[in-house]
């Protein structure tokens, strides 16, 4: 689910803009890097925070 909810909320912002991702579901660490690899967005960052999985993803 964090990567159909997170290519919907790519929608909503302009090439450059970044989107902060927060999940609790540990299938976003594979996902989440696969998914901005695959449509050619860049992962700027990942951390894991409170059992919590934080991503800063650029929109190309």
């Amino acid at each position: 689910m964090p990567v159909v909810k997170t290519a919907m909320a790519m929608n909503d912002i302009k090439s450059g803009q970044t989107l902060e991702l927060i999940a609790t579901d540990r299938g976003a660490l594979s996902d989440i890097p696969a998914w901005a690899s695959d449509t050619g967005n860049s992962l700027k960052e990942q951390f894991e925070e409170n059992d919590e999985f934080h991503f800063i993803i650029e929109k190309a």
